[in-house]
């Protein structure tokens, strides 16, 4: 018998899931909470927390990222544009979407990040994300992942 076949994820896409030990609601805030966000990614940075709000944040060395907040659906949905103030994938060009089930042991986080132009910038923001994802499950789960050793690398 051959197996039912899965959904192949498009070529301009990244998804990525995780198991955090922490509630939906821990979590969220990681995302929804200025001084939370840069605890697992970026230096500085300013959000406007709301559905058509702007947010720019420096997140490694000189690299900037930017765009808009689409929704947010406390405490089981964020979606966001992202990209990058200089680069191959233009700040607000891309879409990420975060979502957050209650599990047995916390909390279920997927991430599905769209639009990436290029194999490439798909590979790197594959990379970047599961950084910044074990950043962020650390700090949410109650350790401090220390400093980002990746602040000066360039991002593509």
């Amino acid at each position: 018998m051959t197996p039912p076949a899965t959904p192949a994820t498009p070529m301009d896409t990244v998804t990525l899931e995780r198991r955090i030990k922490a509630r939906p609601e821990t979590v969220f805030s990681f995302f929804t909470d200025r001084e939370k966000w840069l605890s697992w990614m970026g230096t500085d940075g300013t959000f406007s927390f709301e559905p058509g709000g702007s947010y720019r944040t420096r997140v490694t060395g000189q690299d900037v990222a930017s765009g808009h907040f689409l929704t947010i659906d406390p405490p089981h949905r964020l979606v966001f544009t992202w990209g990058w103030d200089q680069g191959a994938v233009a700040a607000g060009s891309t879409r990420v979407e975060i979502t957050l089930e209650p599990t047995a042991e916390g909390t279920r986080l997927h991430l599905i990040h769209s639009g990436l132009p290029t194999p490439e910038s798909c590979e790197a923001h594959a990379e970047s994300w599961q950084h910044y994802t074990d950043r962020l499950t650390l700090q949410a789960e109650g350790t401090t992942p220390g400093p980002d050793p990746w602040p000066h690398q360039p991002t593509p």
